[in-house]
């Protein structure tokens, strides 16, 4: 199984690592060439502002949105990642690019500034016992549409949803050893 991770700014290599870890074929992603060979794509934490007009200037936002909306790739927004999917961010920049994938709406850095980075033990929908949740500059997630599954919230709110092949989550799974978040959206892929 061949999943991509958006390779334009951001935490990549530890997004690739996790994928390797947990049976993936993981590849960077930087043009439509290798976007089309994938079923899956990660988009990873990072700043959402760039990372918006990365894509949109490697011409990758429209295919994204095109086979996401068809189907046929699953997506996966990790921190910026989730903003960027986000249909909605209620403290957005005038024209702030995004992808629009989920039925969510967002708080941008909801969690604080970067001096006020944190962990955090989270109930993840499904898994037995908690993860490790590690939050930098982390969204909120402060709506969801009536398609949206909450799958974990902390105190403040919604930190991961799923709406069918989208998943997102306000923290970084990949900052940790702990591959399930990894495993979950492989499952993801295996159904497109």
């Amino acid at each position: 199984m061949k999943i991509g991770v958006l390779s334009v700014q951001g935490a990549v290599s530890e997004h690739l690592s996790l994928l390797e870890k947990s049976g993936a074929d993981a590849v960077n992603v930087k043009n439509i060439d290798t976007l089309n060979q994938v079923c899956g794509l990660i988009i990873p934490g990072g700043e959402s502002t760039t990372i918006g007009k990365l894509i949109e200037l490697f011409g990758l936002a429209k295919s994204i949105k095109d086979r996401a909306a068809s189907g046929t790739l699953a997506v996966f927004g990790t921190c910026a990642g989730m903003v960027l999917m986000a249909s909605e961010i209620s403290d957005g920049l005038e024209g702030q690019p995004r992808l629009g994938l989920m039925d969510i709406r967002v708080k941008r850095n909801a969690f604080g500034r970067q001096r006020e980075s944190f962990e955090a033990e989270i109930d993840f929908k499904s898994f037995s016992k908690p993860l490790t949740g590690v939050f930098i500059r982390a969204p909120l997630i402060e709506k969801t549409g009536n398609n949206v599954e909450i799958l974990a919230e902390l105190p403040e709110g919604i930190i991961a949803a799923q709406q069918g092949n989208l998943l997102t989550t306000s923290f970084h799974p990949e900052l940790t050893d702990d591959n399930r978040v990894h495993l979950y959206f492989i499952d993801i892929c295996k159904m497109i």
